[in-house]
């Protein structure tokens, strides 16, 4: 069983858990990268699209592990999360993040940006 789904793996302007913040623009040219459970392991399934848009990070793909599909299809598990390596960052009062290079996009449990959610949840087999 898989299932596809689309959300946002970032928001641009949003303070995170760990104090963040991404700016529109930090992931200019990322392509697709792995998608992961939780930041670890091998791939659960494939990204078809990663671009950033007026709110932030978008992604949409399909997860095909079938244990964590089910999971995602009932909603049990709906947080996303960029891996990243910093490239360009303002330090202040805020860690303000201005570009990275994306190495993979994960569903996790709880996502470090509490907006970074799988929205739509679709087909699959």
């Amino acid at each position: 069983m898989s299932v596809a789904f689309a959300g946002y793996a970032a928001v641009f302007d949003v303070v995170d858990r760990a104090g963040d913040v991404m700016r529109r623009g930090a992931f200019a040219g990322a392509g697709v990268v792995p998608l992961l459970w939780q930041h670890r392991g091998g791939a659960v399934g494939v990204l078809a699209s990663v671009a950033e848009d007026a709110r932030g990070l978008r992604v949409e793909g399909v997860v095909e592990d079938p244990e964590l599909a089910g999971l995602v299809r009932s909603g049990a598990v709906a947080g996303l999360s960029v891996g990243y390596r910093a490239v360009r960052v303002v330090q202040g009062a805020r860690r303000v993040i201005e570009a990275v290079e994306l190495v993979e996009v994960s569903l996790v449990g709880v996502p470090m940006q509490g907006l970074a959610r799988v929205e739509v949840v679709g087909g699959g087999s």
